[in-house]
């Protein structure tokens, strides 16, 4: 048996690193007004300022009718005040397009030097073309920054493939349902990044640093917030966007359980670039009870998360987290075993992954909730951030609506209404797509290549490589529902978005080449920047030196042993019109002790 492995020589440098930067810090600690929270007693001081001053004096905006007539400006109405807990992506997002709607917000972020713990625990994140439309119609330079910054994977191949042997299952083509909408291609950033540009569009003025709601009263005029320092502010509506841990979540409807989802993740970035990088923006490679999921992030470097069945709470010895995925993913295609071995042991964390089950209720009179505070969803599909995104443009959407129609009737502004109309507008999307998650990690953990693996003392029948039946069906209903699913996944909120104007983004364009690679895999194998080699493996009667396979017919390399007496070699090549994952190469002669009901070498791909 003979392996031709794929090498090429490309190593990460500067001349990689063109498109990810990463902004200046922007976030500043604003003192705040003190304030006694019903029942409590201020116990810390804080600095007066202006804005301080108007925090605590403000009357919330539906105590005084907004008139279409009698002078009442623009300026005055749209003093409607907006408390944000939590200074993630979707809180964020919602202070912009609160902002640029002309209203005042107040955002309260615990710690955003860490993003609330997720800069470190889950690196870049995935801006699908949903979100960054969404985007579009609430900042268009805002949104340019991002994309900017970003580094696209829509534009290339993307999909599941078998993790034993890294051959495709099936492909993902996220660059059409964008384009035929003129929506963006999906792009990967750095959630410090993303988060540092949305902070800044916001101002920080806005954004409360250090400032961490733990309760909240809502009397049915206003809402009074107060902070873990006892420092109390009042508005108009509370939107809680802290977390799937939330505080205003537990405070509306009580506590509840977080469902562990099974899996604990390691995740890490390595310095590496594939020899496919030009080709394939995303994989999941499928196993059973594991899977592992690779990207290119921009920079030279590629973010991975290796996914692993097992109760929650389980913790690693000190320096083992890289030799136990080694051993879990031992036996695995080079293309995951790479990225492992060229992470450093200090740059992997694990966490457990936690969902929520979709709620049908997101909120009670002038407090609702915003992002996984409500919808916590597992990370297979790349939604949870956009969710959040969506939400807060449908958020800020429905908050402008109702202003407008209380000018225009001039009636109070119904805060609660406005609140409800935003939840049902969001609530069946959410759903369903929090509902594909889950189903999108049981199809990655129960993928079998093959009959017999994972059935104990059957498993000896997954030698034979007697195709899995449930791979094969698995296969047909993918191939038939995939494409609509990213479909509605992709472009099925472009309806609501009423501030983006239609357009197209000629920039984003993908290779010519990429429809024909959908469904031509010697195609995209010849697209590879790489060259193939036969090492040998096995017995005496391999060849004992590595060969350089040739892609040209006149020159031919030789497979054999010449020292045998029954089998001295033969010469072959691998025409170029044939580079195939797996390829078979037919040998006249072979020695009797290596025949078995079979004259044929398997060349594997090895990247």
């Amino acid at each position: 048996m003979a392996s031709a492995v794929l090498y090429h020589s490309i190593n990460p440098s500067t001349a990689l690193i063109s498109r990810t930067h990463f902004p200046s810090l922007v976030f500043k600690d604003i003192p705040a007004e003190v304030c006694c929270f019903p029942g409590q007693k201020a116990n810390s001081s804080g600095q007066e300022n202006g804005r301080n001053k108007k925090l605590k004096k403000v009357k919330a905006a539906v105590a005084e009718a907004p008139k279409s007539e009698g002078g009442v400006s623009k300026q005055t109405v749209k003093k409607l005040r907006i408390l944000v807990a939590g200074g993630g992506i979707g809180g964020l997002v919602l202070a912009l397009a609160a902002k640029k709607q002309g209203f005042d917000v107040v955002v309260f972020e615990r710690d955003l030097s860490a993003i609330r713990g997720e800069g470190q625990y889950r690196g870049p994140i995935q801006i699908q073309s949903n979100a960054l439309a969404a985007l579009e119609a609430i900042d268009m330079d805002v949104a340019e920054e991002i994309m900017s910054a970003g580094c696209i994977t829509g534009d290339r191949i993307n999909g599941l493939v078998d993790g034993i042997s890294g051959n495709w299952y099936v492909k993902f083509d996220t660059f059409t349902p964008a384009a035929e909408r003129g929506l963006p291609v999906t792009r990967v950033i750095s959630r410090m990044t993303l988060q540092q540009i949305l902070a800044r569009a916001v101002g920080s003025d806005i954004i409360f640093n250090e400032s961490n709601v733990v309760d909240f009263e809502d009397d049915g005029e206003k809402v009074t917030v107060k902070l873990e320092n006892g420092q109390c502010y009042e508005g108009d509506l509370l939107v809680g966007a802290d977390g799937i841990w939330s505080k205003v979540r537990k405070t509306l409807f009580g506590p509840s359980e977080a469902i562990y989802s099974g899996y604990t993740c390691y995740t890490g970035i390595a310095d590496f670039v594939p020899a496919d990088i030009e080709t394939v923006g995303y994989r999941v490679f499928l196993g059973h009870k594991q899977y592992f999921v690779s990207s290119d992030v921009g920079g030279g470097k590629m973010q991975w998360y290796a996914f692993h069945n097992e109760p929650p709470g389980g913790e690693d010895v000190s320096g083992g987290k890289k030799e136990r995925l080694l051993k879990l993913f031992g036996d695995w295609c080079d293309n995951v075993i790479d990225l492992l071995l060229t992470t450093d042991e200090d740059a992997i964390l694990r966490r457990d992954i936690y969902d929520r089950k979709p709620a049908f209720t997101w909120g009670k009179g002038r407090v609702t909730l915003l992002g996984d505070s409500v919808h916590a969803m597992q990370p297979n599909l790349g939604q949870g951030g956009c969710m959040a995104i969506e939400d807060g443009y449908q958020l800020s959407l429905e908050l402008d609506k109702e202003w407008k129609e209380s000018i225009e009737s001039g009636r109070p502004m119904d805060i609660a209404s406005a609140l409800k109309r935003y939840e049902n507008a969001r609530k069946l999307r959410v759903a369903i797509i929090h509902g594909l998650a889950r189903m999108a990690a049981i199809m990655a953990s129960t993928y079998k290549a093959y009959l017999g693996v994972g059935l104990g003392p059957l498993s000896f029948l997954a030698k034979f490589r007697i195709p899995h039946p449930g791979r094969v069906g698995g296969r047909f209903f993918v191939d038939i529902a995939m494409p609509l699913m990213l479909s509605w996944v992709l472009g099925g909120n472009g309806s609501k978005l009423e501030g983006r104007m239609p357009h197209c983004r000629l920039s984003d364009k993908a290779s010519d080449q990429l429809r024909r690679w959908f469904s031509d895999d010697d195609a995209l194998e010849r697209a590879l920047d790489a060259d193939w080699f036969l090492f040998p493996i096995g017995d005496s009667t391999s060849s004992t030196d590595t060969i350089f396979l040739s892609r040209d017919d006149k020159n031919p390399c030789v497979i054999g042993n010449a020292h045998h007496p029954n089998f001295p070699g033969e010469s072959i090549c691998i025409p170029s019109p044939q580079a195939s994952a797996v390829f078979r190469v037919k040998v006249l002669k072979l020695p009797p002790k290596i025949s078995k009901k079979t004259d044929e070498i398997e060349v594997l791909q090895v990247v």
